[in-house]
């Protein structure tokens, strides 16, 4: 059996989809209940050992944020003794890079290295995805604001994610491995918003967002300094060209070529009506 942990989120839910309908047994993990889910949390390790209970390899996702650390350290430990003898960690691209900011993963790459169990570390860039949240703009007719300038980034299609930790928990052929996960092409926001334009086909403009105003507008949604900090550094980071990484990892794994983020778009077209 199969633990998906962060089960409800893009690649916790797109793992499970896939896990399924290859007929692997799996079941996901939860803070809140709901039906044919496991109910668990990272604050309360004894509810991770219920969670664990006949389980022979965990998927493991911690939300983004500074506790990061704590969460992915909590479900390691309880791992000691337990069925589990494997364990897949979503991490970052860039973790243990000192350019990088945050890293809030290292601590929990560390804790799965020196787990003694089987391990996989999956490093994916940014997703495709993640232009959903310019829905609001796009509905309103209003340009989508740009934090990045002409930065670019080589975002990778959430799927593919899935796909190769879907590969990673059910072969041994990746243990020990880390991968960095990226799509085949560099783009910036406004290459994005254009490949969106053409597709979508509405002309869909693009206005920058100085990186104060990006914090301050971070602070007014109620995010903690920790956090504002992060982000503001990690897009000051892309918009000086200081995050360019690109990689094959995806296609050694799956056998095929990375989807681009045009195939994505066309994929999802339904959920920019």
């Amino acid at each position: 059996m199969i633990l998906v942990t962060g089960a409800t989120g893009t690649i916790g839910s797109e793992l499970l989809r896939q896990l399924v309908a290859r007929g692997i047994p799996a079941v996901g993990m939860t803070r809140g209940e709901l039906p044919g889910f496991v109910q668990a949390d990272f604050e309360h390790p004894d509810s991770l050992r219920k969670a664990i209970d006949g389980v022979g390899t965990v998927f493991l996702l911690s939300a983004p944020g500074p506790r990061v650390p704590e969460h992915d350290q909590a479900m390691v430990a309880v791992t000691v003794g337990s069925s589990v003898g494997k364990i897949v960690k979503l991490s970052a691209i860039g973790t243990t890079d000192e350019k990088m900011p945050g890293n809030w993963h290292a601590a929990g790459e560390s804790a799965v290295r020196e787990s003694g169990l089987a391990w996989t570390i999956l490093r994916p860039a940014g997703f495709a995805s993640n232009v959903l949240r310019w829905l609001p703009a796009i509905r309103a007719g209003q340009p989508i604001p740009n934090q990045t300038g002409e930065g670019e980034h080589a975002f990778v299609d959430p799927r593919d994610v899935a796909a190769v930790a879907a590969a990673a928990l059910v072969s041994g052929d990746h243990d020990g491995q880390t991968y960095t996960l990226t799509g085949p092409e560099l783009l910036s926001v406004p290459d994005q918003v254009a490949v969106m334009s053409d597709i979508l086909g509405q002309a869909l403009q693009v206005v920058d967002v100085p990186l104060d105003v990006y914090a301050e507008q971070l602070r007014a949604a109620g995010l903690d300094e920790g956090f504002v900090s992060v982000a503001v550094r990690g897009a000051a980071l892309v918009r000086d060209g200081g995050e360019r990484t690109m990689t094959k990892d995806v296609e050694q794994v799956l056998g095929r070529p990375a989807g681009t983020f045009r195939a994505w778009v066309e994929s999802n077209r339904a959920a920019f009506a």
